[in-house]
């Protein structure tokens, strides 16, 4: 390992004001128009009781809809540390991150997700003699995203963070991160010359004429900069005191487009490492190499020895010439100076970092995991099915012993790097109750030997102490009312319903059991006129949640869903939610899977769930019996304070916008609230913006205004001033651009601002 200590932060905060590292100073402040109702209070109380009296694992029973993120969002305000929320899957950490970034607006409210949109992982199948290339496709709006995570973590103490499953994988370690970027930030007393030589050190070719990508050019006091991964330059204004102004400009005309607080600069090559450390990583990789084809020798496995020699010969030459190959991750281990089995860094390592640089010990920071019966789970299964899909490349001569510690965390070690860990839940799993029990002294409630089966979830929780409850709604809002339907004319039955939902301006959820069917479902209801989509795991991270706005702004009617419906999604218009073959039992069918699902029609007055089965089994009987028993109780809270239960009324989202932030490059928080310029290429960006989703998804059967279209695709009307000698001046510049994004082979680029030019033409002609 680096004798270098890992959690050091003391190379970022040169320069930082003092003040603004002190937890005191930038700590959370929770803005909402509203305070804890209902039985949120007591058990936001609780909770914060047993985290302050040092309990390592707790657990938070709340049905949906009553106030679980809000009633997080106060216990985050009130321990003031950093803070982890894992969600298993992107579409729900997205929702999450929004309502986060609303409720701490001034405080670093971050994503961490994983960055590719489609990851086929290189692997052999034996039996068939098959050998699979790694194939990858990257989401370079998400990769920025996670950039300004890791700069938030380094840099503040007032961060909170919304993953996935993304944040076990390994990581450089902080210290490592910290020796291969550069942080400018306004207010900073430094020289520019001193700027200029950080960068250079990063690879940036210093020039005196015109600028490119890869590029720093400083003249007097002003220093522009045109980081690789960027269409936008940035111009760094100096004075007598240091770092005064921070602008991106356009690349043409170096006018300024926007202004940021801050710039954490990547190198001109990602993968960078001390000379001695790659040269003693090659080494290793050498030595690692011969024991390996000697072991192959002596087995007499000269087909596997030929293999890895010539794949890791390759990769060895490819890092000697350009630094670089296509699977240097398997190397990891090599670079980060590990051991054998020992385990990578983690995101986690930097929340470790961030809590003793600014909380005075690195175990004072907080995860909550959301939906814990189903995140805890797929955290703990990572490193199986990593580990199966390592084994073979290993064992059959594809890959060296040491790429199996380029992996996710194990179970237990994920467990030992989190201190303390609030599982939130509406629907807890045995996981999660078991550790509860044990870090309580109490004994968890185990089969009857009579029983075949394993004991219910209601059965467990009226004997298991210490568990936060949140049962009432403040809202008063009930749950749903239950309907049981046989499945013979299932759809053209749930069709009849979908038209009484859609006449009152409501929205339908169906969730059924594979991919196929849910886009048969989908396509058979916009055959019959209903402005119906399907959602899964085939598409792509933020195409998923603008789908979810265009259900909520009524653009779609009807969304046809797998698993993606289940846990979590927050969306009031939908009053009815169909659930087809809710007999079988199995994973998408069993009784914490059945309670989740009909949560979706609980924040809705009208609220209805129809099962479609044809006999009643166990986990059905479960799921009704408890709904049921939730509704009367909320009904007798609601008649005892005189509440009348209301539809939950939100503001509704606008199309595109969070993607249009993404590609301007700004994410996290400054100090005061305002933007961290990060890394992100805008080639792809900009396709992908190009690209109509109603076009590519044929959402809402094709029926979206022009007006949105328009939005999705050209800039807005008010960043251009309407004077007409103006307008000469800017479709003389917008030619400009367009031919050099011709230049650039980005065609889609290039034909927006023609049409843009076209479009100003027009209106100077008139």
């Amino acid at each position: 390992m680096n004798s270098v200590d890992p959690f050091d932060l003391s190379k970022a905060l040169d320069g930082a004001a003092k003040a603004h590292l002190d937890p005191t100073v930038s700590k959370f402040e929770l803005r909402a128009e509203y305070g804890p109702s209902g039985d949120q209070e007591s058990a936001i109380e609780k909770t914060l009781s047993q985290l302050r009296n040092s309990q390592s694992r707790c657990v938070m029973l709340g049905v949906t809809g009553s106030g679980k993120t809000f009633a997080m969002a106060n216990i985050i305000e009130s321990l003031n540390i950093p803070t982890l929320i894992l969600s298993h899957n992107k579409t729900l950490s997205r929702q999450l991150w929004q309502e986060m970034s609303s409720l701490f607006p001034n405080n670093a409210v971050e994503y961490f997700v994983s960055h590719y949109d489609y990851y086929q992982p290189e692997a052999y199948l034996p039996k068939r003699d098959l050998y699979i290339e790694k194939e990858l496709s990257l989401n370079e709006r998400i990769e920025q995203e996670r950039f300004s995570t890791v700069a938030s973590l380094v840099s503040r103490p007032d961060v909170l963070v919304v993953a996935t499953v993304s944040a076990i994988y390994g990581l450089n370690p902080p210290e490592t991160f910290l020796q291969q970027h550069a942080r400018i930030h306004v207010g900073q007393q430094v020289e520019p010359h001193d700027v200029v030589k950080e960068l250079v050190a990063l690879q940036y070719r210093r020039v005196t004429g015109e600028i490119s990508r890869g590029e720093l050019r400083l003249r007097g006091e002003v220093l522009d900069l045109w980081m690789p991964s960027r269409d936008d330059p940035l111009r760094i204004q100096f004075d007598l005191d240091g770092i005064i102004r921070i602008q991106v400009c356009e690349s043409v005309s170096w006018e300024a487009v926007d202004e940021v607080e801050e710039v954490w600069v990547h190198p001109k090559e990602f993968f960078m490492t001390s000379p001695e450390r790659f040269e003693r990583a090659l080494d290793d990789i050498e030595f690692e190499l011969q024991e390996r084809l000697d072991f192959f020798e002596k087995e007499g496995r000269d087909l596997e020895a030929h293999r890895l020699e010539s794949k890791t010969r390759y990769d060895l030459d490819m890092l000697k010439e350009i630094g670089h190959c296509r699977s240097v991750e398997n190397y990891s281990m090599h670079f980060d100076g590990r051991t054998y089995g020992e385990r990578p860094y983690c995101l986690l390592d930097f929340f470790s970092a961030c809590a003793k640089t600014f909380h005075g010990s690195k175990e004072k920071f907080l995860v909550i995991m959301d939906e814990s019966h189903v995140t805890l789970p797929q955290l703990g299964g990572m490193y199986h099915g990593d580990k199966a899909r390592k084994d073979n490349l290993i064992e059959h001569g594809f890959r060296l012993p040491s790429a199996a510690d380029n992996r996710p965390l194990k179970d237990h070690e994920f467990q030992s790097l989190v201190h303390q860990l609030l599982y939130v839940s509406a629907t807890p799993g045995e996981r999660e109750l078991r550790q509860l029990c044990e870090c309580t002294g109490q004994n968890m409630p185990e089969q009857d030997p009579k029983e075949k089966r394993k004991p219910l979830l209601k059965d467990a929780l009226g004997e298991i102490q210490g568990i936060s409850r949140m049962e009432i709604r403040p809202t008063g809002l009930l749950d749903p009312s239950i309907e049981v339907r046989p499945t013979e004319g299932q759809v053209q039955n749930l069709l009849d319903e979908i038209n009484d939902c859609t006449q009152r301006n409501e929205r339908v959820l169906v969730t059924v059991m594979t991919i196929k069917f849910a886009e048969e479902v989908a396509d058979y209801l916009q055959r019959m006129g209903i402005k119906a989509h399907y959602l899964h795991s085939e598409i792509d991270t933020l195409e998923r949640s603008e789908i979810i706005k265009a259900l909520r702004i009524g653009h779609i009617d009807v969304v046809v869903g797998i698993n993606l419906l289940r846990e979590g999604l927050d969306i009031p218009e939908v009053s009815l939610v169909a659930i087809f073959d809710a007999d079988k039992e199995g994973f998408l069918r069993n009784e914490r899977s059945l309670l989740q699902t009909i949560g979706r029609a609980s924040r809705n007055e009208n609220g209805k769930v129809i099962l479609y089965a044809d006999s009643m089994g166990r986990a059905m009987e479960s799921a009704i019996s408890q709904t049921i028993e939730r509704r009367q109780k909320q009904l007798a809270h609601n008649e005892t304070h005189g509440i009348i239960p209301k539809t939950i009324v939100k503001p509704l989202p606008v199309m595109g916008i969070e993607a249009e932030q993404l590609l301007a490059g700004t994410a996290g928080k400054g100090v005061t609230g305002g933007k961290r310029f990060v890394g992100g290429s805008s080639s792809q960006s900009t396709k992908s913006r190009a690209n109509d989703l109603v076009k590519k998804f044929n959402l809402g059967a094709g029926l979206w205004g022009d007006d949105v279209l328009s939005n999705l695709s050209q800039p807005d009307s008010e960043e251009f001033d309407s004077d007409v000698n103006e307008d000469l001046v800017l479709i003389d510049r917008l030619k400009k651009e367009m031919i050099q994004a011709a230049e650039r082979l980005e065609f889609e680029k290039a034909a927006q601002l023609r049409d843009r030019i076209f479009q100003l033409e027009n209106s100077t002609s008139n």
